[in-house]
């Protein structure tokens, strides 16, 4: 007769994830302080991917401006931040092409979209949550 364990020590632990998708740039710093500040505090408990895209892409690049709106850090070294922590940062490269920027021109850390990240960063459910 075979018992199954019931264990919790023995269980996969199951960590949900924060998918933050941004759309825009300096055109709305709030828009891209807020999606980094919330990536910042997810992260402690859950797993987080960022994806920029349209607008947001430039907010990624070696010259991007130093983003700043009211109380929040700054854009530059929230992103930092978040790489430093060793969260996934990616652009898309479609992106990347319509601004005539290529993946060379994305600061370090920063890399390109690939769509198996989108899935294989978190074990559990996935949150999406657009900026």
């Amino acid at each position: 007769c075979n018992q199954q364990k019931t264990d919790l020590s023995e269980k996969e632990i199951v960590s949900d994830g924060i998918f933050i998708h941004v759309s825009h740039g300096s055109d709305d710093p709030h828009r891209v302080l807020m999606a980094l500040s919330l990536a910042e505090k997810m992260s402690e408990d859950k797993d987080v991917i960022l994806y920029f895209d349209i607008k947001g892409i430039e907010v990624l690049l070696k010259d991007a401006p130093d983003l700043s709106f009211a109380h929040f850090t700054s854009s530059k070294e929230q992103v930092q931040k978040l790489l430093d922590k060793g969260i996934t940062v990616m652009a898309c490269p479609g992106c990347l092409k319509a601004a005539g920027k290529t993946p060379e021109d994305l600061r370090e850390g920063v890399m390109v979209a690939d769509k198996e990240k989108f899935f294989n960063f978190t074990s559990g459910r996935i949150l999406s949550i657009d900026y």
